[in-house]
């Protein structure tokens, strides 16, 4: 069995003059291989394909994907369409736990969300009818998922669902508090506003809330509901680590009387928050593969891995490990330095101390600290984006390429043509190492405004790492990212910073990106929106240490994978753990 999928986003069609047509050996043998359906797209038959890849090699843009499954998958529970994405298997909520999901990017992690709240409807590949109430029973008969499946269909299985994006939410015309009473089916409204900090916004109206605020408001919401069954959608984007913390603790409490099921890139969060896990798998923007139920450690893992031992499968050529070596050493006396830095801004109030530092050739600084604390104030005044009250940033000259927080889209034409413009490009290194692993190719023919988060994240990283520089300043870049693309993200800052002796600074959230990228870490300590201190440089054990003691949580090592893993608040390794002051723990389990 094989999977056909075509990208009508990208599809030239006449301006290629069907070249898939023209070179497949179905069609030359006059077999409806591939035809021109009535909307002027060529649709491939995938029972006739013969799986050659002519069709993919010749493909001038590069939107088609033949796949040839390993062993037959039965029907996909849902297809969008012809030559579309489709969803095999069906993951399941259980009851007094939290189920999480994880998956990379385009592999229908959304889909299957959607399945379980009933806003799709199982199809099982007749996207043109549909599937009756009798084929669902058929199809899912003898197993968990029928009796699911049929009280959401009878609507006897009420359900609540966070979604991944929040547009539809912040263009209502009501305020904070209003929206949450709204929502209040419990009668959990002020428990729920004081849990997730949102009274300071409560009377703000939501088109001027920020994205975090907006996506607590939007938890808040989702667990005000009176639900039989809980759906997060990447609960985590927008927040910092004390809110995900706070987020997870909440999702916790309410999976202790309800089911609860999460889709999360943070990894530590993840796996914080899962009592069981399952992988999605397959070819992203083609098909998606549910694997079965398993342990939170055991899914991770072997998601790491990219074998599944249950299903004997495996999905990744390559697995991700976590180095547990001693850090690397550098100088004592640093080659670059920054001087004491003050910035205060008048209209809200808000100022900005950040102590002198020094950092050494191929060093990355991580950066840690609350949202609205400055940290990306700190990082522009570095790049020279913002101008200091007090002191004058870098004391040596140095050139910067500098990653925004919130990358521009508004570059006329296509990520190709974009590449081509910048001045002082390191082709090499694009080529050699970051075109691959950031998965920049699938890119190069779409128009940059029109972009999806994630892809426009991508390149701004792909761009900040191969434009010639003497410091290198990256602004959250592993928002919209995958787990996959976080760590190659990670991987790729600390291989081309030895590899071009280029020192790094990091902000971020995702703890498990902090520590992989970091060889010392600058914490940011204050009141959020009104004062922040950026304290200097320090090492990655002893910042974490301190980080994680305030955040009030603690941190082992996984011992298969060496993966930062945070322990249970009260299990045994917690409170040993405690007791010893050893909040960040370099061992094994």
């Amino acid at each position: 069995m094989r999977v056909a999928v075509i990208g009508r986003e990208k599809c030239t069609r006449e301006v290629c003059g069907y070249q898939c047509f023209k070179v497949c050996p179905g069609v030359k043998m006059h077999e409806e291989v591939i035809v021109i359906s009535e909307d002027g797209f060529p649709v491939i038959d995938e029972v006739l394909c013969s799986g050659c890849g002519l069709c993919v090699k010749k493909c001038p843009v590069s939107c088609i994907k033949v796949i040839n499954l390993p062993g037959e998958s039965g029907a996909p529970t849902f297809q969008y369409g012809p030559n579309s994405f489709r969803l095999y298997g069906f993951p399941l909520p259980k009851e007094k736990a939290v189920v999480g999901i994880i998956g990379v990017n385009g592999i229908g992690k959304t889909t299957a969300l959607q399945l379980l709240s009933g806003s799709l409807r199982p199809n099982f590949g007749h996207f043109k009818r549909g599937a009756s109430l009798d084929e669902l029973k058929k199809e899912f008969r003898g197993n968990e998922v029928q009796a699911y499946v049929e009280a959401l269909e009878s609507g006897g299985m009420k359900v609540a669902h966070k979604p991944q994006y929040l547009d539809k939410l912040a263009s209502l015309k009501t305020t904070a508090g209003k929206a949450l009473k709204e929502c209040d089916e419990r009668g959990v409204a002020t428990q729920l506003a004081e849990l997730l900090e949102l009274n300071a916004f409560s009377e703000r109206s939501l088109g001027e809330l920020s994205g975090g605020e907006l996506q607590r408001l939007a938890i808040a919401c989702t667990m005000a509901r009176s639900a039989q069954v809980y759906f997060f959608d990447e609960p985590s984007s927008y927040l910092d680590v004390r809110q995900r913390m706070v987020v997870a603790r909440a999702i916790r409490l309410l999976a202790e009387n309800t089911a609860v099921v999460v889709v999360e890139h943070d990894l530590a969060l993840l796996d914080y928050l899962s009592d069981f896990v399952q992988v999605l798998f397959g070819s992203k923007g083609a098909y998606g593969v549910v694997s079965r139920l398993k342990a939170s450690r055991n899914g991770v893992n072997e998601f790491l891995s990219g074998y599944l031992k249950d299903e004997n499968m495996r999905f990744r050529d390559y697995g991700i490990r976590f180095e547990r070596g001693a850090p690397r050493k550098f100088n004592a006396k640093p080659k670059y330095t920054y001087s004491a830095l003050k910035r205060h801004f008048g209209e809200s109030g808000f100022s900005l101390e950040a102590e002198a530092g020094g950092f050494s050739d191929s060093e990355v600084v991580g950066i840690l600290g609350p949202n609205a604390i400055g940290k990306s104030t700190f990082v522009k005044l570095l790049a020279g984006v913002e101008q200091a009250d007090e002191g004058s940033g870098f004391e040596q000259k140095l050139s910067v390429a500098y990653k925004p927080q919130y990358p521009s889209s508004d570059f006329e034409g296509t990520v190709r043509q974009m590449l081509e413009s910048q001045k002082g490009f390191d082709r090499e290194t694009f080529d050699a190492e970051v075109r691959s692993r950031l998965e920049i190719a699938e890119l190069l023919d779409k128009e940059v405004r029109h972009l999806s988060g994630g892809e426009l994240q991508r390149l701004s990283i792909a761009v900040t790492l191969c434009n010639k520089a003497g410091v290198r300043l990256f602004d959250e870049p592993s928002a919209f990212l995958d787990v996959e693309q976080r760590l190659h993200a990670a991987d790729l800052i600390r291989r081309i910073a030895d590899k071009t002796e280029v020192p790094c600074f990091v902000v971020d959230h995702d703890l498990v990106f902090i520590d992989r990228v970091s060889d010392r870490v600058v914490l940011f300590e204050g009141t959020p929106s009104k004062q922040g201190k950026a304290l200097a440089p320090a090492g990655l054990r002893q910042a974490m240490n301190s980080f994680l003691k305030g955040m009030d949580l603690t941190f082992r090592r996984d011992a298969e994978t060496g993966r930062p893993r945070a322990n249970k608040k009260g299990s045994q390794l917690d409170e040993e753990q405690r007791q010893k002051g050893e909040y960040y723990y370099a061992g094994g389990e």
